[in-house]
């Protein structure tokens, strides 16, 4: 954002100063990544140790380009993750200062080992400040971050009010966990930020579109059975819904607070409010769809909605249980009306009622050009001569498309909107030419700011793809009225469903050869097309067809060389058609071939874009020169190719876009577009156009604001600004009586605690207390960074220590080793074996081998959750099918499906096998850490150069696990084994020194044949 706006100025001056430490709580939409990047610029320098934390891949990435941008360079915002290096060179880019974006997990561990100097960080950023709980790996940065550090400032950000409303005191908890004590909220309705942007209005144009008679019909079948399920619901004794709505089961997050419901006593749900649940998501979904979906693809979604009554286990219940809402009369009409909206069955005639009647479907190939073309030549097209291109026009017009099977009769609805779209586009295209006329002079001209691109947001880069295939292909021409102009391209659509319903029945019948050898009622239809389609003769058995195919290919390139060229060009998701390309080949070969784009097709693809960039202009001069088909007579210099071939003016441009999150703040100070249309409303993308306006106010800029009259869409667009608008509330209301928290010294009472004192054996001197000479300590595997747990041990006042294990995740003392396992991870390690490898090396070397079962917190403490847990079960062989006893006739036999082994019984064998084994169930992490507390009470504390090497070397100083990649490469080595590697280790002091030794260094390491073997290997890629 390159213009602060005085609202970002008053939360600039409110928020910058490092000695204090703040949480900003901002309405999405408002520039929250502006003031964030400033704020990094402020603090930007060598002196200053500044960490961003807790953002995604895609903010760190965005943020230094806009950092760049705004002049931090050298070095700017530096990333640390997991491709960064070895601790040393983390440690070497920590103490130069700067900027640092650091993963969450990196940062725990060089925090705890030390890498980073924690008393030299200056300050912390934290985004996604609406994410933090106690089991949120921040707060255990926080703390570490708070032990060794008390004056550096940590200052969070979140963007999301919504998610900070749930529970007791949510805006208490968040400001406990990041130990802050000052808070920020600027909602919409704040007044500074009010006045600042209703100064300076963009135009508005609202458009509330209609929908067809029977998107409303669908509409109101599937809110009905929405109603039914939420009926359904509240009448639950298990759910607590009375206070929400049907808009909010709009809302993904309905599913969230359901579950989170149902979560704790989920065994003990029945199938009919879990299939409830589910259920509801369905209708969501689908009433999503229908508002988003061409008519084929709602209809074809409906279809496998059917096809999932027979077979109920595909849609991942596993209960055999029918949906009732599908067996009602609003689902009927909901199926017959997506069906209708494409197509309507009538009867065959009775010439067609043979059995030699004309396949359904030819081929997949979508360009109505080609199959003109293959028509026109096979003869399947009555051509009608005209002189009159109207005339010819309106003929072809009233004729029926050959591959439409005779019984089916085409509706092809379309989307409402896309008329309006192009309705709207139209306008803005007038606009643009009348503003043009009216400014001749090139001072006006200059004078107005702004770009003539018109920008057009979506949802999704599925609709991105519908409205540019719409807009590429749109046929106004002819009396097509309104509702009809994207005929052309749902023709092509149901040219490809019905080959790819057809492909389908041939499947499901068991038939071979499919349906592509009947097509176009011969044999050579679909080898002509495709050969035309490469521009090479079809060989038929006519002999004389290619021939045809090239010249009918040819008049239909002139007749469409011939139309308008004042179409506007169209960018966004749909891929570019590169055999719709004139490609000009030089004398070079086709090497040195240079595709050039049509006048009416998209310049933007990759392919020619990369082959113009590759060249320079006089080399691009020269092959357009050389050309033996003239094209190099015509463009004589650069500057005429330009003219014709280079970048479209903005005014002809068209740029269809997905809505993103803060990116689009720069995307429209980039581009500067004076028309934008909002295909579907988003509360923050309106709130992202009045701060650009505000930005530029001498800008004249003009909004559509599309979305269908009283649907799903307008009400759920409505029920999200009454949410952040409830949330903000409530905050507000929270912050003004909320009790500021108090935070202790950690590391005072830590000293002062009985935690340090401990009771040594009641048979030496009657159990005296004395003191510990060392703190108590937990040695953590690397990898269970990934849990919570480490977490609450160090809020539980124990030591973490992170180390690379070789056995077990936990060493509590030098005989207890702790192997944790969720419940997920449970089932897919009993699937793979690997638990029994685990359990196996625990017993091998220590005395207490511990297996804790770890449950969370909001779940159901009961293996009967672990039958929910498909996604985590590998599929099992398959059984014989059952077969029932036709009856009881003597000697048949009836097969029984075997059922898997449980869990209980697997739990019970690994007991057996290993009776040292203890097993601990937790419900909970916080259980947890209490568990680890009570088995660490009286005992000694565990060693970690020990247990680092223990199970993978007793020397310490031969790798001790730590070179487990340069130990497995030499284990793939021709005489290098399990029993020589480590004696080799001692020997080079890495796998470089190995490959460069001679042969008889390698053989006194190795010995005469191992060392010969592994010598070749390495120098003559030979393997003995």
């Amino acid at each position: 954002m390159s213009t602060l706006l005085p609202f970002h100025e008053t939360i600039l001056s409110e928020i910058h100063d490092p000695a204090t430490s703040d949480l900003l709580i901002i309405a999405r939409g408002l520039g929250l990544r502006g003031i964030i990047c400033t704020l990094l610029k402020i603090y930007d320098g060598p002196e200053n140790l500044v960490l961003l934390v807790n953002a995604t891949q895609e903010e760190e990435t965005e943020i230094g380009e806009e950092l760049g941008l705004m002049g931090c360079r050298k070095p700017g915002l530096r990333i640390v993750g997991y491709e960064t290096g070895s601790s040393r060179d983390r440690q070497d880019l920590y103490k130069k200062g700067g900027l640092i974006a650091v993963t969450s997990r990196i940062l725990v561990v060089d925090m705890l080992q030390g890498v980073i100097p924690v008393d030299m960080i200056t300050g912390m950023m934290v985004l996604h400040a609406e994410k933090i709980s106690p089991l949120h790996i921040v707060s255990f940065i926080t703390r570490l971050y708070r032990e060794k550090n008390t004056t550096g400032f940590l200052k969070a950000f979140t963007d999301q009010p919504e998610h900070i409303t749930s529970g007791l005191s949510p805006l208490k908890n968040v400001m406990k966990e990041l130990g802050l004590r000052r808070v920020s909220i600027y909602p919409r309705f704040h007044q500074n930020i009010k006045d600042c942007l209703e100064r300076k209005r963009a135009d508005v144009v609202e458009l509330a579109q209609n929908l067809t008679e029977s998107m409303a019909e669908i509409h109101g079948a599937i809110v009905h059975c929405m109603n039914m399920i939420l009926s359904d619901l509240r009448r639950s004794k298990d759910l607590d819904l009375d206070s929400l709505s049907l808009p909010a089961a709009y809302f993904s997050s309905f599913d969230h607070i359901v579950r989170k419901q149902l979560d704790p006593i989920w065994h003990k749900v029945g199938s009919t409010t879990k299939g409830l649940v589910r259920d509801l998501g369905v209708l969501r979904k689908l009433v999503t769809y229908l508002l988003s979906y061409d008519p084929l693809q709602f209809h074809t979604y409906c279809q496998s909605l059917l096809a999932s009554i027979n077979e109920p286990e595909s849609r991942g219940t596993g209960t055999g249980r029918t949906s009732e809402w599908m067996m009602t009369d609003s689902a009927s009409t909901i199926f017959q009306l997506a069906k209708n909206r494409c197509f309507i069955t009538i009867a065959e005639p009775e010439e067609f009622q043979k059995d030699n009647r004309p396949p359904t479907v030819v081929d997949l190939i979508d360009d109505e050009d080609i199959w003109d073309a293959v028509n026109e030549a096979e003869g399947l097209v009555p051509t009608t001569v005209t002189t009159s291109s109207k005339a010819k026009k309106k003929n072809n017009s009233s004729q029926r498309p050959k591959w439409l099977p005779p019984n089916l009769h085409p509706v092809l609805e379309e989307l409402p909107k896309w008329s309006l779209l192009a309705e709207i586009l139209e306008e803005i295209e007038y606009e643009i030419l009348r503003f043009e006329n009216h400014s001749q002079n090139a001072a006006s001209a200059s004078a107005v700011e702004g770009t003539n691109t018109t920008l057009v947001m979506c949802s999704g880069t599925a609709t991105c793809g519908v409205l540019t295939e719409f807009l590429q292909k749109m046929d106004t021409g002819g009396n097509k009225t309104k509702g009809e102009w994207g005929r052309k391209m749902m023709l092509g659509k149901l040219k490809s469903w019905l080959f790819w319903e057809r492909k389908r029945q041939v499947e499901k019948e068991g038939g071979g050869g499919g349906a592509g050898s009947k097509n176009r009622g011969g044999g050579g239809g679909t080898a002509a097309a495709a050969d035309a389609r490469r521009g090479v003769g079809a060989a038929t058995d006519d002999g004389g067809v290619g021939d045809i195919l090239n010249e009918a290919l040819k008049r239909k390139d002139r007749e469409k060389a011939q139309k308008q060229a004042s179409r506007r060009r169209v960018r966004g998701g749909a891929p570019s058609d590169s055999s719709r390309a004139t490609t000009v080949a030089p004398p070079g070969g086709p090497d040195t071939a240079v595709v050039v784009p049509r006048k009416d097709d998209d310049p933007w693809s990759a392919d020619i874009e990369m082959q113009l960039i590759a060249m320079d202009d006089e080399e691009l001069q020269l092959n357009l020169a050389a050309d033996a088909g003239g094209v190099g007579d015509i463009i004589s210099n650069i500057a005429e190719f330009n003219k014709h071939y280079g970048l479209i003016p903005p005014a002809e441009q068209v740029l269809v876009r997905a809505y993103s999150d803060d990116t689009d703040d720069r995307m429209l100070d980039e581009i500067k577009p004076r028309f934008i249309v909002m295909y579907e409303p988003c509360m923050e993308f309106v709130r992202r156009v009045e701060v650009y306006k505000a930005c530029n106010p001498h800008m004249g800029v003009r909004v559509y604001h599309m979305v269908y009259n009283d649907s799903c869409e307008e009400h759920k667009y409505l029920a999200g600004i009454r949410r952040e608008k409830d949330s903000f509330e409530r905050l507000i209301k929270e912050r003004g009586s909320m009790l500021l928290p108090i935070f202790e010294d950690r590391s005072r009472s830590a000293e002062n605690s009985d935690a340090i004192v401990k009771t040594i054996s009641t048979r030496l001197a009657g159990g005296r207390r004395e003191l510990k000479n060392t703190p108590s300590q937990v040695i953590v595997d690397m990898r269970e960074f990934r849990s919570t747990l480490p977490s609450l041990l160090h809020a539980a006042n124990l030591v973490v220590v992170p180390a690379t294990l070789t056995v077990g995740d936990y060493i509590l003392t030098p005989e207890i080793c702790v192997e944790r396992k969720s419940l997920s991870d449970l089932v897919s390690s009993f699937s793979s074996g690997r638990l029994y490898t685990q359990c196996e090396l625990m017993s091998a070397h220590y005395k207490n081998p511990v297996l804790l079962i770890e449950f969370e917190e909001d779940k159901a403490f009961s293996l009967d959750m672990v039958s929910e847990i498909k996604s985590y079960v590998k599929p099992v062989n398959k059984f014989p099918p059952k077969k029932k006893a036709l009856g009881n006739k003597p000697g048949e036999q009836s097969y029984q499906r075997k059922a898997p082994p449980s869990i209980q019984s697997k739990i019970v064998l690994l007991t057996l096998t290993f009776p040292r084994l203890r097993i601990i169930w937790s419900p909970s992490p916080y259980a947890t850490a209490d568990i680890f507390n009570d088995l660490k009470k009286d005992r000694s504390e565990p060693d970690v150069v020990k247990a680092v090497s223990t199970g993978a070397d007793e020397d310490p100083e031969a790798g001790a696990g730590v070179n487990a990649a340069a130990e497995d490469l030499l284990r793939s080595f021709p005489g290098i084994t399990s029993k020589n590697v480590k004696f080799i280790m001692s020997k080079v002091r890495n796998v470089r020194e190995l490959c460069e030794m001679s042969l008889a260094g390698v053989q006194a390491v190795l010995g005469a044949e191992p060392g010969k073997a592994c010598f070749e290997f390495l120098h003559r890629g030979e393997r003995r």
